[in-house]
């Protein structure tokens, strides 16, 4: 990274290297210490600048992508800012595939940074299998007809790197105290990657990973809709590695949002529903292990992405911030 007294001279430079937080108040006596990855200092907001610089990366050195080539993936939004940002750094139009499923802060920023998006419509806003392969399918003819580069994250390997990375910087700032590693799966990769590292180091290390209750594929459960964006696909992802998790548990939707909403209440922290969903399998684990006890999960976006979603909406009558 070339800097200069503090100067950094790409916006992409500034991706990686994210704090890590000790929640002080949200967590039980009983429970072990909680710690957030706080994802939401990456440059976009959220973790996925690591994995879209990764794969933009890897088709670079690959030679798949050349100066001035066209990319294409489908997203529910999050990896597709991050491509937005990556792309129009290094002068590659985007084309992306989403939907009304996710929130319009998402289709804003992506068109913000230069991206054309191409909507499927959802059945009634809810995330589930059959909107995810349409997504797919509808990226597949575009790069069929138009030759542009698919990036393809559910089956791009080339993101791990990144997440080996990330899996680094959590050891490092835990100094190796680490007990625990909770992390909702939506390709897998991020789940797999910290993975990967953290066993690496301690093979005894207990991987939880956290699903949508309304779609446990992994669980061995049926597919169906959700709304915790960015997660559950609705199927079992390729990069899925069942032999590096410990466990597998689910969280409904409704208990993530408020995890959410909770979070900012009680320690001023802003994230999206992914991120409720972590702290509600991370607690309920926290509570097994004990006080002594240190578990890692990550805020993987900012709340700042959901505004419009409803989440943040007080329930009637009553009055933010007042209990």
């Amino acid at each position: 990274m070339e800097q200069n007294h503090g100067v950094t001279k790409s916006i992409l430079d500034l991706i990686g290297d994210t704090e890590l937080l000790k929640l002080g108040r949200i967590a039980p006596d009983d429970c072990a210490n909680i710690y957030l990855k706080m994802e939401s200092g990456n440059p976009t907001g959220s973790m996925k600048d690591r994995m879209a610089l990764a794969m933009i990366e890897a088709a670079e050195a690959s030679g798949k992508l050349e100066p001035g080539g066209h990319v294409v993936d489908y997203t529910g939004g999050t990896t597709g800012v991050s491509l937005a940002q990556v792309c129009r750094v290094k002068g590659y139009p985007l084309t992306l595939v989403t939907s009304d499923a996710f929130s319009l802060e998402k289709r804003h920023h992506m068109a913000a940074l230069g991206a054309e998006l191409v909507l499927v419509e959802s059945d009634k806003g809810g995330m589930d299998e059959s909107l995810t392969r349409r997504m797919i399918e509808a990226a597949r003819k575009i790069s069929a007809e138009t030759g542009a580069y698919w990036t393809d994250q559910l089956n791009n390997a080339g993101q791990l790197p990144a997440y080996h990375r990330m899996g680094e910087e959590i050891w490092r700032q835990t100094g190796g105290t680490i007990s625990a590693f909770v992390q909702s799966t939506g390709t897998a990769a991020s789940l797999r990657g910290n993975a990967e590292r953290l066993l690496d180091h301690n093979p005894d290390l207990f991987i939880m990973a956290v699903e949508p209750a309304e779609s446990a594929v992994l669980s061995g459960g049926k597919s169906g809709a959700h709304r915790i964006e960015g997660v559950g696909p609705g199927f079992i992802a390729p990069l899925w590695r069942p032999d590096v998790v410990t466990e597998i548990t689910t969280v409904s939707t409704e208990e993530a949002k408020e995890m959410t909403r909770h979070l900012a209440r009680t320690e001023a922290v802003f994230a999206g529903t992914s991120t409720g969903a972590n702290l509600v399998a991370a607690i309920r684990l926290g509570k097994r292990l004990g006080p002594s006890a240190s578990i890692v999960t990550v805020m993987c976006d900012t709340g700042m992405k959901y505004l419009s979603t409803g989440l943040f909406d007080a329930p009637s009558g009553h009055q933010p911030g007042l209990t």
